[in-house]
């Protein structure tokens, strides 16, 4: 890759045939999007909608990609002015081209100021954001701000200097009232259980923190549209860097990889303009609560369970999960029997072919999904991922045995040793009392006790309801026993 010139504006007519590039002038374009959490998803979904909106001729959507913590994405993209490629990946081989529409990047811990101010000029409608579920400051049990966060407490008393992302948003806010500006809207493309509400309900309890007419304010005025979003996108390796430089003939510090498949259903409620993402294939509806919840049962259930298992059977990526014997007949069963029958009509979706497609999608074999990956947060995840289904499963009174054992998963992978007694580089918020808890526990039942006492992740009804304790008991006990090859190979639901 060091062989090659840099991919940025100057270098573009460089690029081979073949590889689509902006067709837009980049230097034209309004910024109208500020983006908090510029990361790989972002990059893979969001960003190319908007670039195809920014072909069709629209060019008010300049997207400002901003990292509220590290350099590092920045540090890549700026010198490629950022441009990145993007190289979709299937059986079939790989298709690539140059993302335009993300056209100036910022830091914000460098210059908190200069991000706020770029929130609060006119141009910005629209505030969007992929931080993570922990990245909202929030109580991923209950939805709530959690006003004990660190961050939280420093962004009130230190306002003009915020670290989260709620603590930018209400100040850009404040200073869009004071200089006469509708607010702009707040756009979660976040995996988070009625994303635009829960955005909502932690911005305006934080402004009313700061500020109770600020927080009536922000109540009366904002609007944050839910969303679900769709596509997988693995982490960039070292090696994905190299194939790209090869195929663009330029060096891309940062291209991303991702597959085929792509969606994104967003309620339409904007509070000013909003970019036709509609005309480069998304879906503007009025409800996207049944879409989310599909999504977030059946897809990132699923795939939380196949990383968990997956990760301890020793498999590194998705597809050799899905190879290996028991997962993919686990995976299927999960969503066809568990998650599915929790879900209300979807319009226009067909469950059994949404599922079939998303088996199909695990098995991609080349987009090197890793385990570990998906595994990152877990505390964060697991509420909506799958203790809603389960909770949904007990008030109805039936099974839910293979999401106990995803569940039992996670509370072996976070004491931070494997099945072979290695050290787990477990990525989680709550890592360190997770392994705190869970250090001196010698059997199922003390590991299970431990977890449980985690009321930020089951709350206090799971703990107390016996079938739940027992089904995720006799899952973890397995799991430490056998080993979790063995369990999922040999996995019979009980009746």
């Amino acid at each position: 890759m060091n062989d090659h010139p840099r991919l940025c504006t100057a270098t573009l007519d460089r690029l081979p045939h073949g590889v689509a590039r902006p067709s837009y002038d980049r230097a034209t374009l309004a910024t109208g999007i500020v983006h908090l959490g510029i990361g790989a998803f972002h990059r893979a979904h969001q960003a190319v909608y908007t670039d195809s909106v920014l072909a069709m001729g629209d060019r008010r959507w300049g997207i400002l990609g901003a990292s509220l913590r590290s350099a590092d994405t920045c540090d890549a993209l700026a010198p490629q002015d950022g441009l990145y490629g993007l190289a979709v990946r299937d059986a079939a081989g790989e298709r690539l081209q140059v993302v335009g529409s993300v056209t100036r990047l910022a830091v914000a811990p460098e210059d908190p100021d200069a991000l706020i101010a770029a929130m609060a000029a006119p141009d910005t409608h629209i505030v969007s954001l992929t931080v993570t579920e922990k990245g909202y400051c929030h109580r991923p049990a209950t939805g709530a701000l959690d006003e004990d966060h660190p961050d939280v407490r420093h962004d009130l008393a230190h306002p003009e200097a915020p670290r989260s992302a709620p603590g930018f948003i209400v100040e850009a806010l404040r200073r869009r009232r004071a200089a006469g500006l509708t607010p702009f809207t707040a756009l979660c493309c976040d995996n988070l259980p009625h994303n635009g509400a829960t955005l909502r309900r932690v911005l305006v309890r934080f402004a009313a923190l700061r500020d109770p007419d600020l927080g009536r304010y922000v109540e009366g005025e904002l609007r944050c549209p839910s969303t679900m979003v769709d596509r997988i996108v693995p982490a960039t390796t070292d090696a994905d860097r190299a194939r790209v430089a090869d195929a663009l003939g330029l060096a891309d510090a940062w291209p991303i990889m991702t597959e085929p498949f792509t969606q994104w259903v967003i309620e339409d409620d904007f509070a000013g303009p909003r970019p036709a993402w509609d005309a480069a294939g998304a879906t503007f509806v009025q409800d996207v609560a049944p879409y989310e919840l599909a999504k977030l049962r059946l897809l990132n259930g699923s795939h939380s369970t196949l990383a968990y298992l997956g990760y301890l059977a020793g498999h590194e990526t998705v597809s050799d999960t899905m190879a290996a014997p028991g997962f993919a007949a686990l995976v299927e069963a999960l969503m066809r029997d568990e998650a599915a029958p929790t879900l209300p009509p979807v319009p226009g979706l067909d469950v059994s072919d949404y599922a079939a497609s998303l088996l199909a999608r695990f098995r991609n074999p080349a987009l090197q999904h890793r385990t570990w990956q998906i595994a990152m947060d877990g505390s964060q995840k697991l509420p909506q991922r799958l203790l809603g289904t389960v909770r949904d499963r007990l008030v109805a009174g039936q099974p839910f045995g293979r999401l106990a054992l995803g569940i039992a998963a996670w509370m072996r992978y976070v004491t931070g040793r494997d099945e072979r007694g290695e050290a787990i580089d477990v990525r989680d918020p709550l890592a360190a009392d997770l392994r705190a808890r869970t250090a001196p526990c010698t059997t199922a039942e003390a590991l299970i006790d431990a977890c449980l006492g985690v009321q930020a992740v089951f709350g206090t009804d799971l703990p107390a309801e016996p079938a739940f304790r027992s089904a995720v008991g006799v899952a973890l006990a397995a799991l430490l026993q056998h080993g979790a090859a063995k369990v999922v190979a040999e996995f019979q639901h009980p009746a």
